[in-house]
């Protein structure tokens, strides 16, 4: 477990940014569409909880006493492999293979090794998985978390609502769920395809205790993962912006699966280095 501070914890997300824009361009030379939109909806997500929240060692890694994140929207897979990284679990040049032919970094995760915890299925399977996992290190009274990131299109599938119903029922207090709050997803805005309305009144309702955050605020994150819930799970719902950093693909349907050029990886570089300038 690392322990990073809000600037290092910025930095982090930053680094990650730059990796997964490189894995998608690499990618995108072979023609390769990858999924930039949720990706780098959840960069600070994913800094604070490898930075900050979760508990695990490098050394031992599949310490049956670790916290574990499932990643339900697995398409994140490249924010997530850039997270993998920055923890020390998946080394920098594994990242050159990334959607190559016998890379264990594909498109949606594959196996569940090195801090990967579930192979990426149909959307909703990862939730009831982790569920699973969260009523069996209950009853064996076990210390670690159980956290799940899931997407708010995702959360259109029934599956994930018997999920939200289990777990209340159960009182999995050590259950967290983090939803990607970007308001988009495959084919348009999420309220105009089915609307899931007030997030938080919807889940209260379910019997969860539940917090809105700004998803790209490192502190209210750091503070929303501090929030106790005794006898209740837990959901953060995470207000983001789908595509973030990318100027010209932010709130824009199309980033969901992208095929980038090189030319615009330049662009977006410069731009970048111009806000650092500024800052």
């Amino acid at each position: 477990m690392k322990n990073l501070n809000i600037s290092q914890l910025s930095q982090m997300a930053r680094r990650m940014r730059r990796r997964a824009l490189e894995m998608s361009v690499t990618a995108g030379d072979a023609g390769i569409a990858t999924h930039l939109g949720g990706s780098f909806s959840v960069m600070e997500i994913f800094s604070v909880l490898y930075g900050r929240v979760l508990r695990y060692d490098i050394e031992n890694i599949n310490d049956p006493e670790r916290d574990r994140l499932f990643v339900s929207k697995a398409h994140c897979a490249l924010a997530q492999y850039a997270a993998l990284t920055e923890a020390g679990i998946i080394d920098d040049k594994e990242l050159n293979g990334y959607m190559t032919d016998g890379s264990p970094l594909m498109g949606h995760p594959q196996d569940g090794s090195r801090g990967l915890e579930y192979a990426g299925g149909s959307l909703g399977m990862t939730f009831s998985f982790a569920c699973g996992i969260a009523m069996e290190r209950k009853r064996r009274q076990g210390r670690n978390r159980i956290y799940v990131l899931l997407g708010d299109g995702e959360c259109e599938e029934g599956q994930v609502w018997e999920t939200f119903m289990c777990a209340s029922h159960y009182h999995l207090d050590n259950l967290t769920v983090i939803i990607d709050r970007n308001h988009l997803q495959l084919d348009g805005n999420t309220e105009e395809i089915i609307s899931v309305g007030d997030m938080a009144q919807k889940l209260q309702a379910f019997g969860w205790q539940t917090k809105c955050a700004d998803g790209h605020d490192i502190l209210d994150l750091m503070e929303a993962f501090q929030v106790p819930h005794e006898g209740k799970p837990y959901a953060i719902i995470a207000e983001t912006i789908k595509g973030k950093g990318i100027s010209f693909l932010e709130n824009k349907k199309e980033c969901h699966q992208y095929l980038l050029g090189r030319k615009e990886y330049e662009q977006i570089l410069r731009e970048w280095d111009e806000e650092n300038c500024d800052d």
